[in-house]
C-alpha cells in the first residue's frame, strides 16, 4: 500500500465524525499545537482502535513542534505541562485531568537496543517508519483524515500484525517487540502470525534474556487476556518462545478450558487466574513465576493459593465440605481454586455440578465465628493459653456442626469446648 491510500473491508478510513477528536480536551490541545507553522495529530493506538470502532482510552499526540515550544504553548493556554520524557521529545500535557503524551516527531540516527540516538524532525513519514508495527503508525489530523505511510490500513483491514520494514532490525532495536508482536496479534490478528515476523522472533529469541522481568510481565499480562490469547500462546509454545518466559511447561489445555469457563460464567478475563491455569500446578510453580516475572506479593499469594490442593476440589466432596473450604480460604481464593480444578477436569463448561461448586460464593456467604472469649470465660475458662485452646476447639466444633447460629447450639459448643480445654 503506497503513501496514504485507504483500505477497504470492515475498517473505517476516516474519523471525520469521531467525537473524541472533534470535541473536548484533545480538540483544545490540537487547536493550540496546530498553528503558526506547526502541525499536530493524534497517533498510534488511539487511531488504530478508533478505526476498529472502539473509543480510545489513551490518546497520544505527535507534533512538529519541539518540546520547549509544546511547553510554552500548553502553559500559555492554561494547561499543565510536565516534561516526562524531555530527552526523547515527550511532554505530558494535562487538560481537565486528561493526560496526553505529546511527542515531537523523531527519526533514528543510530540504533543500539532501546538506547537509540534520535533527532527531532518534521517528517511524518520518517517518524512513522521508526515505529514497531504498521497498525501502530497511523495518524489522524483534526479534520479526521487518516494518514498511513507504511501500509497500516491494509494490515488493519486484513487483521494482520506486521513489523515496519525489516522485522529482524525492528526486534534488535528492542527485544520486547517479540512479546509485543504476539500480544498485538492475540488482540488484533486473525489466523497465524505474520510469517516474516514469526521467523524473526524465533531467530532472535535469545535476546529476550536481556529484558527486565518487569517489562516481560507487563506484556505477558496483556497477552493473557487478549481475545486470541490461547491460540497465540500455542504458536509461541511450538516456536519455543513461551517456555523461556515461564521457565516451565505451558498447560495450554488448562488455559483453553479456563477461557471457556470465564465465558460460560460471564466472568471477565483475569490475567492472574489465566496465568495460574497456564503455568501453576504446585506451589513451587507460583514461587518460580513470582521471581521470574517480578509479580507482586498479592499475585504470588493468589497463585500459591490456586496451587494448594486444587486436585482435591471437585463436586464429589459435597456441599458441606465445600462450605468449610470457602470459610477457611475466602470467596476469591475459593473461586480461583474451583475454576483451576474445573479447567483440569474431564467436565466441560456446561457441567452443572461444577457450575454449582464454582458459584458457591455467589450463593452462600460464610458467617463470622459468633463466639467470643467472654462466652468461654463465663464457663470458667481463665485468660491465657487455656482460653486460646477453648476458642480453637469451639470454632472447630462450630464448623463441624455446619455453622449453626441458634443460641442453644452455640451454648452446647461452648460447654463442650470448655470441658475439652480444661
Amino acid at each position: 500500500m503506497n503513501g496514504e491510500a485507504a483500505a477497504g473491508g470492515r475498517t473505517a478510513t476516516s474519523l471525520a465524525h469521531a467525537g473524541w477528536l472533534r470535541e473536548g480536551p484533545l480538540a483544545r490541545l490540537l487547536a493550540v499545537l496546530n498553528r503558526d507553522g506547526e502541525e499536530a495529530r493524534a497517533i498510534g493506538g488511539a487511531v488504530r482502535d478508533a478505526l476498529l470502532g472502539k473509543v480510545p482510552s489513551e490518546i497520544d499526540v505527535a507534533t512538529t513542534a519541539g518540546p520547549p515550544e509544546v511547553i510554552r504553548r500548553a502553559e500559555a493556554a492554561g494547561f499543565k505541562a510536565v516534561p516526562t520524557g524531555i530527552d526523547h521529545g515527550t511532554v505530558t500535557v494535562v487538560i481537565d485531568k486528561h493526560p496526553f503524551e505529546v511527542t515531537t516527531l523523531r527519526e533514528d540516527v543510530e540504533t543500539f537496543g532501546r538506547r537509540a540516538t534520535v533527532r527531532f524532525g518534521r517528517d511524518w513519514r520518517a517518524d512513522a517508519e521508526r515505529r514497531d508495527f504498521t497498525i501502530n503508525a497511523l495518524s489522524v489530523t483534526p479534520d479526521g483524515t487518516v494518514h498511513d505511510y507504511v501500509g497500516g490500513l491494509a494490515d488493519l483491514s486484513a487483521r494482520r500484525v506486521r513489523f515496519i520494514g525489516d522485522p529482524a532490525r525492528r526486534i534488535a532495536e528492542d527485544y520486547l517487540r517479540i512479546l509485543r508482536f504476539f500480544r498485538f496479534h492475540a488482540t488484533y490478528g486473525e489466523g497465524l502470525p505474520d510469517a516474516d515476523g514469526l521467523a524473526a522472533a524465533i531467530a532472535a529469541r535469545d535476546g529476550m534474556e536481556v529484558l527486565s522481568r518487569e517489562r516481560v510481565r507487563m506484556e505477558l499480562v496483556k497477552l493473557l487476556v487478549a481475545p486470541h490469547a490461547v491460540r497465540t500462546l500455542a504458536v509461541m509454545t511450538e516456536a519455543g518462545l513461551l517456555g523461556p518466559v515461564l521457565g516451565g511447561v505451558a498447560l495450554l489445555a488448562s488455559l483453553s478450558n479456563m477461557a471457556k469457563l470465564e465465558a460460560a460464567l460471564d466472568l471477565a478475563a483475569d490475567p492472574v487466574r489465566r496465568l495460574g491455569a497456564l503455568a501453576v500446578q504446585v506451589t513451587e510453580d507460583a514461587e518460580r513465576l513470582w521471581r521470574r516475572l517480578r509479580l507482586s506479593n498479592a499475585e504470588h499469594e493468589r497463585l500459591a493459593a490456586m496451587a494448594d490442593g486444587w486436585w482435591r476440589l471437585a463436586p464429589a466432596i459435597g456441599d458441606k465440605a465445600a462450605r468449610v473450604l470457602l470459610y477457611h480460604i475466602g470467596p476469591a481464593r475459593f473461586s480461583d481454586r474451583a475454576l483451576i480444578a474445573w479447567s483440569r477436569s474431564d467436565a466441560g463448561a456446561a457441567d452443572e455440578a461444577w457450575r454449582v461448586l464454582a458459584t458457591l460464593p455467589a450463593r452462600w456467604t460464610a458467617p463470622a465465628f459468633p463466639l467470643r472469649a467472654a462466652d468461654f470465660i463465663r464457663h470458667g475458662i481463665a485468660r491465657g493459653p487455656q482460653l486460646g485452646a477453648a476458642l480453637r476447639l469451639g470454632e472447630q466444633a462450630w464448623i463441624a456442626a455446619d455453622f449453626p447460629r441458634d443460641r442453644d447450639a452455640l451454648e452446647a459448643i461452648v460447654a463442650a469446648a470448655t470441658e475439652q480445654a480444661r
